[in-house]
């Protein structure tokens, strides 16, 4: 359900040199009416940008404003320049400019500019190559003009977890509780089938897992329990919580699916709610409070 969206690739203009490269190169006005020569249009506005940016017009990389065109010509109603290949002020800006304005004057309207290197934050409109949320908590704050975010590598590899840190392991065999014995005190298992609740505060923020055995009496809000934290085992801290929420549902039993699976769109709602339930001292980048199991 997650629209695909892609822009303008540096190899893309890379790959061209000069403006008699550029096939096709007319785009008929978005009213209607006869195809006009676009390059001619965009080399025609390139002088007049270059002499309101003060820059010299043959510092205007001649293959970027071909690909520029050629991109315009395809898709004249998602042309989004891509400024960093060369020089952004004194090229790909010009350029993209000469462009969108040779687009605009045929009726149609550029979608804005991109931006992976080198620039201020106020200046770019699409910021790619990051997706690092210290990047952005740096670059947001700072009334910057980025309302689009290409997200690379970091949507499928997240640095600080690239793999997932859990393992399964044996807590019961045929109705017998299992145990681990191990030095380490987080790689003990605890044993027995359990469920898992969610316990809230007053303010509706979950603020504790809870795991107990399956025959153990269920946690009720208003109910002081006295439980013990993982990696501190011997302290017991006692909590109240004001609303319990059961979390356990079983999806697969011997082996045989025995409740519908949840569509992707569904497993992606549910992941963004539960986390805008987080409270922020949970969800803050630095230094956030440990969620407790």
């Amino acid at each position: 359900g997650i629209p695909v969206r892609g822009t303008i690739a540096h190899s893309f203009v890379m790959s061209f040199r000069c403006l008699e490269e550029v096939q096709p190169r007319d785009l008929p006005p978005r009213a209607g009416g006869d195809p006009v020569d676009l390059t001619g249009l965009a080399v025609s506005w390139l002088q007049r940008v270059c002499d309101l940016l003060q820059t010299p017009p043959s510092k205007a990389n001649q293959g970027e404003l071909a690909a520029f065109v050629s991109y315009a010509v395809t898709f004249p109603c998602d042309f989004q320049g891509l400024l960093d290949t060369y020089c952004v002020r004194r090229s790909g800006l010009p350029n993209f400019c000469a462009v969108a304005l040779a687009l605009h004057q045929l009726g149609y309207q550029a979608i804005g500019v991109r931006l992976d290197t080198g620039m201020s934050p106020g200046l770019s409109l699409v910021l790619a190559g990051l997706g690092c949320r210290w990047s952005l908590s740096f670059l947001l704050p700072q009334g910057s003009e980025i309302n689009m975010i290409g997200i690379g590598t970091n949507l499928v590899t997240c640095p600080l977890q690239p793999s997932l840190g859990c393992v399964y392991k044996l807590v019961e065999v045929n109705g017998s509780p299992c145990l681990k014995l191990t030095e380490d005190e987080e790689k003990m298992t605890i044993p027995g089938m359990k469920a898992i609740y969610r316990l809230y505060d007053a303010a509706g923020h979950p603020f504790m897992d809870l795991m107990a055995l399956e025959e153990e009496p269920s946690p009720s809000a208003g109910q002081e329990l006295g439980i013990r934290v993982l990696g501190q085992l011997g302290e017991t801290t006692r909590v109240i919580p004001t609303t319990v929420e059961p979390l356990h549902r079983t999806y697969f039993r011997d082996g045989q699916v025995c409740e519908p699976l949840p569509s992707l769109p569904e497993v992606r709602t549910h992941a963004q709610a539960s986390l805008n339930l987080l409270s922020p001292a949970h969800r803050r980048l630095h230094e956030p409070q440990p969620y407790a199991v």
